[in-house]
């Protein structure tokens, strides 16, 4: 889908790198700007260099600064995921590479934004999450938060929100518009993600305190413990839903859980399911559940999920090598892609730089 587009991606840590890479999946063409890696001799590559080409450049070096700005010429977009500054300081910043060309999109991926009282420290995703608000229903009610998955942070609230803010770009450019710089802060993409609850906040049924809000404390929408230590998810919001749930229980005339919507009434009736639920193991629960609209599903684990019947149908975990992994996302009707591998570092360097000499773009060494 993003064939003919060219990224070029200086390497960086976490969601800066999952975006790039989320762009060769759609088909861009990638090219990650690798630093120098003398104690690896092999060649260290990544899952999520994966798709790409890869050069490696010292950008503290006048002669590889020079390639760096002639590949950056070739670009329609750039992806950096450094320190506010560090870019201006090597002589790399959008200023300068918009001056040679003025359609570039360039892509800036951070924790805190380029500006601002925390612009300059660091963080990682918990902290972003925790100051955006968006950690803040993430416990039971009394304990604290718990640490989520670092895609949450990360990737959705900083990779996914760079890769709209670039194809945002690109297709302006497109309509004849200018090049853009593209701010895209964990924080800022955390805070945004609120929006759907702050949208349930609104109608009055997502309050403050913990515990005691529609999709936060009550029995139908929480994870339960299994006799063999696994975990079963139920969140049947719908009354529909969670009236298919309660009959194929053999609940549906137990007055104790015929009230769904009663905060008070929520602790007593989640002991109730959860004495249910941990007298039998997962895999009772799941035969039990299979095909309805219960909404009830088993907590797997990504090993689990890759022999799960409706992953393996959609090809959703691949592992290429032996190296498990997840398919491009999202699909296209007649698209079809295997998960492709990850380059050796630097080794389209030479390709790269002799693309450059034919352009014109550098001269001979």
């Amino acid at each position: 889908m993003l064939a003919g587009i060219r990224i070029v991606e200086f390497e960086g840590l976490g969601p800066a790198p999952f975006a790039a890479m989320m762009l060769a999946d759609l088909g861009a063409e990638v090219i990650c700007v690798h630093r120098p890696d003398t104690s690896d001799v092999t060649g260290a590559v990544s899952l999520l260099d994966r798709g790409k080409k890869s050069i490696t450049l010292d950008l503290k070096s006048d002669a590889d600064r020079t390639v760096a700005l002639a590949l950056i010429q070739t670009a329609d977009a750039l992806i950096e995921g450094l320190r506010p500054g560090v870019m201006e300081r090597l002589g790399l910043g959008p200023e300068i590479c918009q001056t040679t060309n003025p359609a570039l999109v360039y892509g800036r991926m951070t924790g805190w934004g380029q500006d601002g009282p925390r612009a300059q420290t660091a963080g990682h995703d918990l902290n972003y999450l925790a100051t955006s608000g968006a950690l803040w229903y993430a416990s039971e009610p009394g304990q604290p938060p718990f640490t989520p998955p670092t895609m949450l942070g990360d990737i959705g609230g900083g990779a996914l929100y760079l890769v709209a803010g670039i194809l945002t770009g690109l297709l302006a450019v497109r309509g004849g518009a200018k090049g853009a710089v593209v701010d895209a802060a964990m924080v800022d993409g955390s805070a945004h993600m609120m929006t759907l609850l702050m949208a349930i906040r609104q109608s009055g049924q997502m309050v403050t305190d913990r515990g005691q809000s529609l999709l936060d404390g009550p029995h139908w929408s929480r994870c339960y413990a299994c006799a063999d230590g696994g975990y079963l998810s139920v969140q049947c919001l719908e009354p529909q839903f969670y009236a298919a749930f309660l009959k194929l229980l053999g609940l549906g005339d137990n007055p104790a859980l015929a009230d769904q919507h009663d905060p008070a009434q929520w602790p007593r009736q989640t002991a109730q399911l959860a004495g249910i639920f941990v007298a039998e193991p997962v895999a009772h629960w799941a035969a039990l559940f299979d095909g309805s609209d219960a909404c009830v599903a088993p907590v797997l684990s990504p090993d689990g999920a890759a022999h799960d019947p409706h992953m393996q149908a959609r090809g959703i975990w691949q592992a290429p090598d032996g190296v498990l992994q997840p398919s491009a996302a999202p699909r296209f009707d007649g698209l079809r892609r295997d998960v492709a591998r990850p380059p050796l570092r630097g080794a389209q360097s030479d390709e790269i730089r002799a693309d450059l000499i034919a352009r014109g773009l550098l001269k001979e060494a």
